[in-house]
């Protein structure tokens, strides 16, 4: 845990810069016109990207890319503050379609563009910064690109308390949450009175405000947490564990964002690479370390995605067997579940 990673990530949210390793920052969805002008001063500030929201404008080349890689882009005189908005915003394509050319700057120390990208993805916003070089007069908090690093690690999840939870599902559940100090609250209920054997049938389910509470048709999300609950507790017992990874990872706000490009004709995988982020960002040592923290070294996965059994393998949790989960097929989110077969690999 990084007390210097968890205030720099709660400045960014604030709209404030940061200085990560030498390298100045500023959220550029936060950032006014005059908030630009006190962090440019006397220095112009450019532009820093992931390869994937480059790629759509034509500055790179996703394929090529293992990994989230950074790119930078010169800010000349006729891009403002809303002119860098625009920019990082693909919800702004249509509306703002006369973009470019740009031309790229290089970017000297990769690692640390990496780690000021992935400090604006923990703030949960675009991963699209102003920078320049810090200076000697500037008063913005200093993290490394180490601490950044360290931020996310499950080493640092703890439980913090248990208590019974009667669920319709099944009334004999147990709620225990975990938390990183300064971090989101993830949830396991362990459902029934603990004699579902050496490999407990469980589901890992990341949280999804729009379809597990307000019932969205667009996704399969609400169904297939009641379904997996029912199927945990028709088998005498097991595990769900609940986490804070909304939308593949990217949060609340940029999943409405990706649900704005759906409205504009891209799928699931399209919209968040459009937005700068991966495919997926979920960190699965998260779940694996939430499963050791109730003695579950052994698992049957319900799910239909063999990725989630690859995450938790490579995290040293062993699955026994992979248990399909089919729930939730409609006509208004037929499109996405064809996405997640096609092109995440979900055996449906």
């Amino acid at each position: 845990m990084s007390i210097a990673a968890e205030r720099a990530i709660d400045e960014l949210r604030r709209g404030r810069a940061a200085n990560v390793a030498g390298l100045a920052v500023l959220p550029v969805e936060l950032c006014g016109e005059d908030a630009l002008e006190a962090f440019e001063g006397d220095a112009r500030a450019d532009i820093l990207i992931t390869d994937k929201r480059a790629a759509q404008l034509a500055l790179a080349n996703q394929l090529g890319a293992a990994g989230m890689q950074a790119v930078g882009i010169a800010r000349p005189d006729w891009i403002d503050a809303a002119g860098a908005a625009a920019i990082a915003d693909p919800t702004l394509d249509l509306s703002k379609p006369m973009k470019g050319p740009f031309r790229t700057v290089t970017v000297d120390d990769t690692a640390r563009a990496r780690a000021a990208l992935q400090l604006a993805k923990l703030a949960g916003l675009l991963p699209a910064l102003h920078m320049r070089p810090a200076r000697d007069d500037d008063n913005f908090l200093t993290v490394g690109v180490a601490e950044i690093e360290a931020h996310r690690a499950p080493a640092t999840l703890a439980e913090v308390t248990r208590a019974r939870l009667p669920l319709k599902a099944a009334k004999d559940t147990q709620v225990i949450a975990f938390r990183s100090p300064g971090g989101p609250e993830h949830l396991v209920l362990m459902i029934g009175k603990g004699a579902y054997g050496d490999a407990p049938l469980t589901r890992l389910h990341s949280a999804c405000l729009t379809g597990d509470v307000l019932g969205s048709l667009k996704c399969d999300c609400g169904d297939q947490l009641r379904a997996a609950l029912d199927a945990i507790a028709a088998d005498g017992g097991g595990i769900l564990l609940y986490l804070q990874q909304e939308g593949r990872g990217i949060g609340l706000l940029n999943k409405l964002r990706a649900y704005r490009l759906q409205d504009q004709g891209f799928d699931t995988v399209d919209a968040n690479l459009r937005l700068g982020f991966e495919v997926d960002e979920r960190d699965f040592g998260i779940a694996a370390a939430m499963l050791r923290g109730v003695g579950a070294a052994r698992i049957r996965l319900l799910t239909n995605n063999p990725h989630k059994v690859a995450g938790l393998e490579a995290e040293g949790v062993a699955v026994d067997d992979r248990v399909p989960l089919i729930a939730g097929h409609g006509e208004l989110n037929a499109d996405y579940l064809a996405t997640k077969r096609d092109r995440t690999g979900h055996q449906l």
